[in-house]
């Protein structure tokens, strides 16, 4: 992971409250996992506060993303991050835990709670409706999430990175190569400095 930010943050508890609530409201739109808020998740973490770099940021997105394991572990890195930003291991362990509980607790009861009534009404129109239009909308929220992503690396070498990623996609959606394939490609091609 990237060093620490400079100069050093002093976060006092309304901070850490904000970075609580700020997680807890995302985790209601994180319609397709937590990986569909990290447009905002960076605006929040990186623009506005300064609690993290840019790259810290997509170094924690990446990592995770990399690592077997469920994808919401960036959350915790990301509050990891915050806390080591701010000078203690103590404040890390804060970090991980007050963005993991924020993250995890609302969408955890709404899922818990609606889809028990969902799977007792799956027959209705309305439920039937519902299902059929969120796909549009966690598709767009996840298609943002891959232009942030995308961008954020792209400093200087764009167009091999864009070709790779659009050929990258195609091959996906067209042939039955496995995607562990082209990851090792892709990680060979950073390696050489082509991407």
């Amino acid at each position: 992971m990237s060093a620490q930010l400079a100069p050093q943050l002093v976060l006092g508890w309304h901070d850490w409250l904000g970075l609580f609530v700020h997680f807890l409201m995302l985790s209601l739109l994180s319609l397709g996992g937590a990986i569909s808020t990290t447009a905002d998740m960076q605006r929040y973490l990186v623009a506005d506060k300064g609690w993290l770099s840019s790259a810290q940021f997509s170094e924690s997105v990446a990592l995770a993303q990399a690592a077997p394991g469920p994808n919401v572990l960036f959350v915790a890195l990301m509050g990891w991050q915050v806390g080591m930003n701010s000078g203690s291991v103590a404040a890390a362990f804060g970090g991980m835990v007050t963005a993991m509980v924020g993250i995890l607790l609302p969408s955890t009861i709404v899922t818990y709670q609606v889809a028990q009534w969902g799977h007792r009404n799956r027959e209705l129109r309305a439920v039937r409706a519902f299902k059929a239009g969120m796909a549009p909308i966690v598709i767009g929220m996840l298609l943002a999430t891959a232009w942030l992503l995308a961008t954020a690396g792209a400093a200087g070498h764009s167009v091999p990175l864009y070709l790779l990623a659009g050929t990258s996609c195609l091959l996906i959606w067209r042939t039955r190569l496995h995607i562990l394939w082209l990851l090792g490609a892709g990680a060979l091609l950073g390696m050489f400095g082509i991407v």
